[in-house]
Formats: structure tokens, sequence, C-alpha cells
């Protein structure tokens, strides 16, 4: 069945490919294969960028009309408390890290409920830990799971004969580059192929990942990890930081959580992993079907159609709606680093 309205999606026209602009554009496809009118909100003028494929349709504009039959939804992080972005209009905010959700401010301490937009939006998040965090922060708003799709077809083993061990230090650069020092100053790790991934496409990562042996989660502050549910679905073996939300993700088979800033610990876990790499495929065959079976494009489609729904329910009315991008100062100069 199709919505009675658009759903209008405010995202940001990243240069390089952005795990949380690309669950954007997923919700999009998904939404309008399933015969839903949907769009992707970017705040300037100007052609998407290239990673974001030819087959979105993009609305453009520091605003835009939101009908009173159009369900508009926000990310977490520039949602200041008190400045609602589309007064009167029917929305929701898309949590996709519980730990952004004060970014741009926190709750008024004297009482009024967060955010302070009319009607009160409706929450989605992208795994069970923050749905549960966001649920007990925010008890007097509805919040509800969205999971994560994860495409099998693009993220799934290939045959290799060396071993490889795969990072991304975005978030953990210092820390990356002394696990980097210690595994190579270790004599077990001389045919070793360590490789990190800075700035590369999706296709270069899933091409990485498909024939990783070890991959290393150096997450930090998540909601969910994306990157390692992507590796469990190439048949990596999984050791590291579970970063919070990625909790769950450390229940697959092959997947085990280090303590926190224990280079030594995490090293120890790596060389044991590749000693075992032989044996442990059926482990790793086990991580694929793990997590394909919970965050499969059918599993995150259902889950999105339904919270889509309940959503349209609500109540909406006429609105001009200001992009999101009209408070991203609001985040402090250090955000971005860590985000």
């Amino acid at each position: 069945m199709t919505s009675p309205g658009r759903v209008v999606y405010a995202g940001f026209a990243t240069p390089r490919h952005s795990g949380g602009v690309h669950v954007m554009t997923e919700h999009v496809r998904m939404l309008r294969a399933a015969g839903h009118e949907a769009w992707l909100w970017l705040p300037v003028s100007g052609d998407a960028p290239a990673w974001m494929g030819t087959d979105l349709p993009v609305l453009t504009g520091a605003t835009t009309d939101v009908g009173a039959d159009d369900l508009l939804v926000l990310p977490e992080a520039p949602v200041v408390p008190g400045r609602d972005p589309a007064p009167g209009a029917r929305k929701v905010v898309l949590n996709q890290n519980h730990f952004y959700t004060f970014a741009a401010g926190r709750p008024d301490p004297a009482g009024g409920a967060f955010p302070g937009w009319s009607p009160p939006p409706p929450v989605w998040a992208v795994s069970a830990e923050s749905r549960d965090v966001l649920a007990a922060a925010l008890p007097h708003l509805r919040v509800s799971l969205v999971p994560n799709a994860v495409d099998g077809s693009l993220f799934a083993p290939r045959p290799t004969d060396r071993a490889r061990v795969t990072w991304f230090p975005r978030k953990r650069p210092r820390e990356g580059a002394l696990l980097r020092a210690v595994l190579a100053a270790d004599d077990r790790t001389a045919d070793l192929d360590v490789v990190e991934l800075v700035d590369a496409t999706r296709a270069e990562v899933a091409a990485t990942l498909a024939t990783t042996t070890v991959f290393v989660a150096l997450g930090h502050s998540e909601s969910f990890g994306l990157p390692v549910a992507e590796a469990l679905a190439a048949g990596c073996l999984v050791a590291g930081y579970d970063g919070g939300g990625g909790h769950d993700l450390f229940t697959a088979p092959g997947a085990w959580a280090v303590p926190e800033q224990r280079p030594l610990l995490l090293r120890d876990r790596v060389l044991d992993l590749l000693a075992r790499a032989d044996s442990l495929g059926p482990v790793r065959a086990a991580n694929r079907a793990w997590v394909l079976e919970r965050h499969s494009p059918e599993v995150a489609r259902t889950a999105l159609l339904t919270a889509a729904s309940a959503a349209f329910d609500g109540p909406g009315g006429r609105s001009v709606a200001t992009h999101p991008a009209a408070w991203l100062d609001t985040l402090g100069p250090s955000f971005t680093a860590w985000a």
C-alpha cells in the first residue's frame, strides 16, 4: 500500500561515502520499491555525489514545502531543543546514533519535552541497544526499531591464499597507528597483509573485506556498527570494540569483544584467530548466515514499512520546512572529528 503523501529524508551531500547518509538513501530506495513517493532532500543545489548513484529523486534547497499528508524524516544530531524545523508537519527522527541525540543541546532542565516540536516526533532507532537507550532517555516519545540492512550480494567472501587483517582507523586514528606498530613488531606477522581503509569507496571496502581473514572493529560510541555487520556478511572473523550500540553484533558466532584500549589484548586475539583461521572456516560461514538472518534487506524493509505506516497515522499539517543544515554550527568544531 502506498503512503498518502511523500516521505522526505533530510540528508547531506557528503563528498565521500557516509554510513549515515547511505542508510537514508537505502530507505528512500526501499520505500520507492514498495510504491511510496520518497525523496532525499539536500540543503544545496547541484548534483548529488556520485557515490549516491543516479536513481535517487532529490530535492534541494534550504527550505522545502511539506504537505499535510507528507512525512519528514530528520537526522538526530542537529536536533536543537525548541527549534522545530517544520512546525505542525508530520515528522520522524531517524536516530542513527543515540550518543549524538543531544549533540546540539540538552533537554530543557525545567522539564520541557525534548525536542519541543509540534507534533512530537516518533523516533526510529537502528539497533536494539539504541532503541532501549532512547526509550529510557525519551519516555514521552514513541521509539521503534528499524534495523539497518546489509547487502549480502555486495558483501560476500571470496577465496584468498593470504592472511589479511583490516580495519577503519577513522574513529581511533591514534590507536590504529599503535595497533599497526605492535603487529608489525611481532615475529608472527611476517607475511601478514594489514589494510587500513581510508577514504575507500563502498566497492573497494567490499572487495577488501571479501578477502579479509580478521576484521578489527575500532568503533567508538556506536549505535550499530555497519562496518562490523558488513564484515560479518563478508565472512570475516571479527575482533575489537563493540562501541556500545554494536553489542548485539558481537553475539555473532565469530565475533570477539576485547576490553577497551587494550592494544596488546587485541593483538593477541587477532593473532590467535589468524593461527586458527583454517579450522574456523565454518564459523566464518556462520557469521554470514547470522547477520543476514537479522539484517537482510527484506528484514529491514518490513520494519521500515511498518514504522512508516505508524508514522502516517499521526497528525500532520502543511509547513515550510527548514533543512537541519541550518543548525550544524550548534554541534561544535569537534563533532565531525569523532562522528
